[in-house]
């Protein structure tokens, strides 16, 4: 009950990478399941933390957005490369 209940709290944290999973997972499971799938990614980050007896560092609301955007260009350049292309990357500009 505590681990779901500090799910949600991290869920309604704007500009985190809880409330950025909690509303990626929302969408395609539903709110109950996102909240346990919230609690059980808190939990690992405390196992990680007394382990490794480090403090926690926030990675931002942007992560997954920035490792889905490189899982995607290596996917096409994979069936580029398949279809006889030589493919380079540039640096993004922002």
């Amino acid at each position: 009950m505590t681990l779901t209940e500090s799910a949600w709290a991290g869920s309604k944290k704007k500009d985190s990478y809880l409330n950025s999973k909690y509303h990626r997972l929302a969408g395609r499971r539903g709110k109950k399941r996102a909240l346990v799938a919230i609690g059980h990614k808190i939990l690992i980050m405390s196992y990680y933390i007394l382990k490794n007896k480090v403090g926690y560092k926030e990675i931002g609301i942007s992560y997954l957005d920035e490792k889905r955007r490189k899982k995607i260009a290596g996917s096409y350049r994979k069936i580029l490369l398949n279809l006889g292309y030589d493919v380079v990357f540039l640096k993004k500009v922002a």
